[in-house]
């Protein structure tokens, strides 16, 4: 059975090469050919020692998915279908900004965790995807935009584990995934530029702490247990206090001072006065001190088996205003991509659902996590206004 070199972080490869009978700096050389160079043929490596390749020949690739459909938005967000599989496929979208690029990786096919406003969690869990199978997202997008940009510097400068999947459910393949990505002989992103999206698996978050602490966002869209256990059922096994007090013992190894509470505005459901005065409590009765959490708003994707609509925009300025007003850090995301079906809580690919014999749903949408609004000060919580981008 031939290895799939996309599967090893750096310290995997180097006990692979031992294994081989060769030294372990060799591994260093090879996951630069593979990661920076993005080279897939071993009798291409030419700094390799002839003995390793001619070990590596026919027992180990480097394994790229293959790409069902690519699409381009307006806005110059691109969306790639890729086929994992016995009917699976997920998606991968790049956001491109003026001074940075990030791709939205995915970690799973499907979702077990139901939210209802994500119609990746309404079709269903297939199953985990393997360490390369989330490499390979990155590495197929990174040299793939370098071709079409003629650039070879680095293209993508941040990675969001926000597309389809819980990725602290798939944390065996996930954790190797991210030192690749922060490892300066692949892609050497900082632990800031990295983020890991969470609808609240709290033991996995002090496990992910411990072992490689990146950024982190936690999907809230809630302030409350009752509100919060009909729109993310994980709610129900690990509650808003357990959940909060998880955020702050993250804080002791994260590499930015806050954590980033996702919510996504829901009309009639979660964006009413009363909820937003609940959620600045929530945020003020959990901080240890000062400014420890920035909410994002997101705008509703709607979709027809959800029973949702987006809030209107008065709805979301007025919210924010309570929570600006009360120096919590505050942005309103700006959807992109829409063009193309990519928006946020939509990607939905073509996966089969193994678990509830779902509908399969329409592929929908994604959203960079682009500020329309930034609402307060970091480092002092005061109000600075509402900022518009145009």
């Amino acid at each position: 059975m031939t290895v799939n070199l996309l599967d090893f972080d750096l310290e995997a490869l180097s006990v692979y090469c031992e294994q081989l009978g060769e030294k372990r700096f060799r591994a260093k050389q090879l996951f630069r050919w593979i990661h920076q160079r993005g080279v897939r043929n071993v009798d291409d490596m030419t700094d390799l020692a002839k003995s390793l390749r001619e070990k590596l020949r026919g027992v180990a690739s480097v394994t790229p998915l293959t790409v069902n459909a690519r699409h381009e938005s307006g806005d110059g967000t691109i969306k790639w279908l890729f086929d994992v599989g016995n009917g699976d496929a997920i998606e991968t979208v790049f956001i491109p900004e003026e001074n940075r690029g990030t791709l939205c990786v995915s970690s799973q096919a499907g979702c077990a965790v139901g939210c209802r406003f994500c119609s990746t969690g309404h079709q269903g869990f297939s199953r985990n995807l393997s360490t390369g199978e989330i490499m390979a997202q990155l590495w197929f997008a990174e040299h793939d935009l370098r071709k079409q940009l003629k650039r070879s510097e680095r293209v993508i400068t941040n990675v969001v584990m926000m597309g389809m999947g819980e990725p602290l459910q798939n944390y065996s393949a996930l954790v190797p995934a991210l030192r690749v990505m922060l490892d300066d002989h692949a892609y050497g992103l900082s632990r800031r530029r990295v983020t890991v999206s969470t609808s609240g698996v709290v033991p996995m978050m002090d496990r992910l702490g411990e072992d490689c602490a990146v950024a982190l966002a936690v999907s809230l869209h809630a302030p409350n247990d009752l509100l919060r256990n009909d729109l993310v059922p994980l709610n129900k096994k690990y509650a808003l206090a357990e959940l909060m007090d998880a955020c702050n013992r993250y804080l002791a190894h994260a590499p930015r001072d806050f954590i980033t509470f996702e919510y996504c505005m829901l009309d009639g459901v979660n964006d009413q006065p009363d909820h937003a005065h609940q959620l600045v409590a929530l945020m003020r009765e959990h901080a240890t001190g000062g400014v420890w959490g920035k909410v994002n708003l997101i705008p509703f994707n709607p979709f027809p088996a959800s029973g949702l609509t987006r809030s209107p925009d008065t709805s979301v300025r007025n919210f924010a205003k309570i929570l600006v007003d009360a120096g919590v850090v505050t942005t309103v995301r700006k959807t992109r991509g829409d063009d193309i079906d990519a928006a946020c809580g939509q990607l939905a690919g073509d996966v089969k659902d193994r678990t509830r014999a779902a509908e399969r749903m329409a592929r929908r949408r994604i959203t960079g996590d682009q500020p329309l609004v930034f609402v307060a000060n970091g480092r002092t919580g005061s109000k600075i206004g509402l900022l518009q981008e145009h």
